[in-house]
């Protein structure tokens, strides 16, 4: 039975890495080869598999964490992440600093996918965390739940915009009532959660982040600063929305769609650094191309381990799982609402992938709102919910939060799998009320 051979799989995973000390890149091969072999699967049929993931996860993720990385060091090394995250503690202060990073990751998780929109922005918790002293889990849940709920809940994010096509769905009334769910979800799995973990003592990964002082003379300017860091964000906020001007048969849309496009916005904004953190402040060229240099190697490990994070939801995928599930929920006689909620969710359980989550279960669920007078824009609200949930070993974003927030297995099960499965349940509940009056 699938469910079973992905429970075993993950009981192995987590005796692997935990009792054995094995490493989680290597694990997860291991992991993936044995869920493969017990799914039926043919030796070969999974190697292609694992293969497949790893090139899929590597393509899509591979230079954007690396031009994250880059832009964080010059960020870091040139003393811009202190200088913005200065001000923002002048601005809200200490004890409103939550949310100022809330809004922060809200704004930019609207048009970003949650991996470009978390590397672009971590550099600034880490600041933050060493300016303020404030601890990390503190500053960065928030960021997190932010960037969870647009990517599962609100358009023009492509995961909830797609399935608002599937669902016949009116993205602006989606993103109307999706607000009012996410509202609460945000405050709810960041800021308020974020207090019960604020003893431990967690540090970012010291390849990618070295506390230090700056004097006044060495710090760029907060306009330099400022613009570097948010270059990306304006690049692909400017691009979500132009789009939705630009007539789409324009001989400019293909310019847009490359120069917006989170590999390319960070890969402009790092020669912006270069220029603006670097050569104006009178930097050598070859101390600047030693500092990307080593950005990019300090997370080779972190991709290979994101990467086979990738390979075994692949597995998961070839072996089927996917389509069990649609055949067992099938059967199930209830609310659409909850009924394409829990599809999403047992989806992503299964498979990692919330986007694959999401367009899965509303494909399957599209014919049972027919005649039922359930809003097409709260079933897209209610699947995204879903897909949010019970994030584990096959969610790249489980592997990202670990490895950047530093933090052991079971910290990352507390945090990251307790977040994303709040955000997913309140993400339900907002939508069966407001089902009451819309």
């Amino acid at each position: 039975m699938p469910l079973i051979i992905i429970v075993a799989g993950i009981i192995l995973l987590f005796i692997l890495i935990s009792v054995y000390k094995i490493s989680a890149f290597l694990a997860l091969l291991i992991t993936s080869f044995a869920v493969g072999l017990l799914s039926g699967m043919e030796p070969l049929v999974i190697l292609q598999s694992i293969t497949d993931g790893l090139g899929s996860t590597m393509g899509s993720l591979a230079l954007i964490i690396v031009f994250g990385a880059m832009l964080g060091k010059l960020l870091e090394q040139s003393g811009a992440a202190y200088q913005i995250t200065n001000k923002l503690v002048d601005l809200f202060g200490i004890g409103k600093i939550q949310i100022a990073i809330m809004i922060t990751g809200f704004l930019v998780g609207l048009p970003m996918i949650y991996n470009a929109g978390f590397l672009v922005l971590i550099p600034l918790i880490y600041a933050l965390a060493a300016s303020t002293k404030l601890p990390l889990i503190y500053l960065g849940l928030p960021l997190c739940a932010a960037l969870s709920v647009t990517h599962g809940f609100l358009p023009p994010h492509p995961a909830p915009t797609s399935i608002a096509f599937i669902f016949h769905a009116n993205p602006n009334l989606t993103l109307m009532y999706g607000m009012m769910v996410a509202i609460p979800a945000i405050i709810i799995a960041g800021p308020l959660l974020s207090r019960f973990y604020t003893k431990w003592k967690l540090t970012p990964p010291k390849e990618l982040f070295v506390a230090r002082e700056f004097t006044p003379e060495e710090l760029p300017s907060l306009s330099a600063s400022l613009f570097t860091a948010i270059s990306p964000i304006i690049l692909m906020l400017s691009g979500a929305v132009l789009q939705m001007v630009i007539p789409a048969e324009s001989s400019n849309i293909k310019i847009l769609k490359f120069i917006s496009d989170p590999t390319v916005a960070l890969f402009f904004a790092v020669f912006i650094g270069v220029y603006l953190l670097g050569i104006k402040k009178k930097r050598k060229m070859s101390d600047l191309m030693k500092t990307l240099s080593d950005s990019a190697s300090g997370v080779a490990m972190i991709l290979l381990i994101i990467a086979s994070g990738g390979a075994f939801k692949q597995v998961l995928v070839d072996s089927g799982t996917a389509d069990y599930i649609k055949v067992m929920a099938s059967g199930f006689s209830m609310s659409p609402l909850i009924l394409t909620w829990l599809v999403a969710a047992l989806i992503r359980f299964a498979i990692g992938s919330a986007t694959v989550s999401c367009i899965t279960a509303a494909g399957l669920t599209l014919p049972l709102i027919e005649g039922t007078g359930v809003s097409p824009e709260l079933m897209v609200i209610a699947t995204g919910a879903g897909s949010l949930m019970w994030s584990h070993f096959n969610d790249i974003g489980f592997w990202m939060f670990k490895e950047y927030f530093n933090t052991t297995i079971k910290q990352t099960f507390l945090v990251w799998t307790v977040m994303e499965t709040l955000i997913g349940i309140i993400g339900l509940i907002g939508v069966l009320i407001l089902s009451q009056f819309i």
